[in-house]
């Protein structure tokens, strides 16, 4: 419990929680599990906020003057609300976040591959064992493959004390996942429990991680260990249509990544769906990397994204082992650049030949790729007569 203790001092995103549970607690003992029973048995709230200075001494009085024409009273100060409780922590939270000296990298990546490798998945879950993937779990995953295999600094933590500043490099990656939270009355903030370890986890594994954290967030069944060991975080603001965000980074932590909509890009949304297919327009997402800058740099920044680039367009298999862990007995689809030649009414016709035919070749031959490997003894295998890329 002292490892949860340490971590959730450290994300401060999830103290409002801790603050509205020992309420509860203090209130009725009984009326909380038994894992926030145990964090609070030696818990201490803290003491609260300083005493505000007394005022300066007021000046003396001049000497009297001739009196001056009176001014019309002055209208009283509106009084606003008392934000007290949750409210005030997010506050704390959120001024504190001011102290990390951060900066932001963008990419921008085509989301097609990401697309239609989700759609093969959901079709195949959706016959056999159910399920969905989400692209939040893809890109989630990407990231954290990006940080484990290729860039470990992302990893990393400042951190100072009477020996002055320090950089932790974790040995693995507690993953935060950003969630949002409608309380009831009706205001929302979030919660951002932890995958613990996510880089030693297959997909299958990572997803099931995952959906174990939103199902206890819905549920209100989260223990303090849910918070514990946070190292990178993750907000999809995209969810709700955002193209791009720059979200705080809280003390603790070394890197938190924002997640985009995925949308045609702006110029061409009143576009003919024809059009799009003509020109190949694919549906992009941003994908921003925001970084304590004192032990990141910009460069490593920009190595990071670009990784998770790759991977979400199929490089390293990564779509090979998603579908593997997955059990989906087929191929995933790759990446390949359109070739359309000067002459494109003539280069369109061959292609509409091509699709025509690769149709037929399902029609008669897609028997070739059924799924008669229950025990996945082979790697599955597309037939070439089968393939859009030949």
């Amino acid at each position: 419990m002292d490892d949860a203790r340490s971590s959730m001092s450290l994300a401060g995103q999830n103290a409002w929680l801790v603050e509205d549970m020992y309420a509860l607690y203090r209130r009725d003992p009984s009326s909380v599990s038994e894992s926030w029973r145990d964090f609070f048995s030696d818990y201490r709230a803290d003491e609260g906020q300083p005493e505000p200075s007394p005022p300066p001494p007021s000046a003396p009085s001049p000497a009297s003057s001739p009196a001056e024409p009176e001014s019309p009273p002055a209208q009283p100060a509106p009084q606003g609300e008392p934000i007290r409780g949750a409210g005030a922590r997010i506050v704390a939270n959120m001024e504190a976040s001011l102290a990390v000296p951060t900066a932001t990298s963008f990419r921008e990546v085509p989301a097609r591959l990401l697309e239609v490798n989700r759609s093969i998945i959901n079709d195949y879950l959706g016959r056999t064992r159910g399920g969905k993937v989400s692209f939040t779990h893809l890109i989630a995953f990407a990231v954290v493959r990006s940080v484990a295999d290729h860039l470990p600094v992302m990893n990393s933590t400042f951190v100072e004390d009477g020996t002055g500043p320090r950089v932790i490099h974790h040995d693995h990656i507690g993953l935060g996942i950003a969630v949002d939270v409608e309380k009831s009355d009706g205001s929302r903030t979030l919660l951002v429990p932890s995958i613990r370890e996510s880089d030693t986890l297959g997909f299958r594994q990572f997803v099931d991680a995952y959906e174990d954290l939103i199902r206890k967030v819905r549920t209100n069944k989260l223990s303090p260990d849910d918070f514990a060991g946070t190292t990178i975080s993750i907000t999809n603001p995209g969810t709700i249509g955002t193209r791009q965000s720059v979200p705080r980074l809280m003390p603790g932590q070394g890197l938190i990544v924002g997640v985009g909509a995925i949308e045609v890009p702006t110029a061409f949304q009143a576009a003919d769906p024809r059009t799009l297919a003509a020109f190949g327009m694919s549906k992009v997402i941003t994908i921003t990397s925001t970084y304590d800058h004192r032990i990141i740099q910009g460069a490593e920044s920009g190595m990071f994204l670009k990784k998770v680039h790759e991977l979400l367009i199929g490089e390293d298999g990564f779509y090979d082992d998603v579908f593997r862990s997955l059990g989906v007995p087929y191929e995933p689809v790759g990446w390949s650049v359109d070739v359309m030649p000067a002459d494109h009414e003539e280069a369109h016709l061959r292609k509409q030949v091509q699709v025509n035919a690769l149709v037929n070749m399902h029609r008669v031959r897609g028997h070739l790729i059924a799924d008669l490997d229950p025990l996945a003894l082979k790697e599955p295998h597309t037939h070439s007569e089968l393939d859009p890329e030949t």
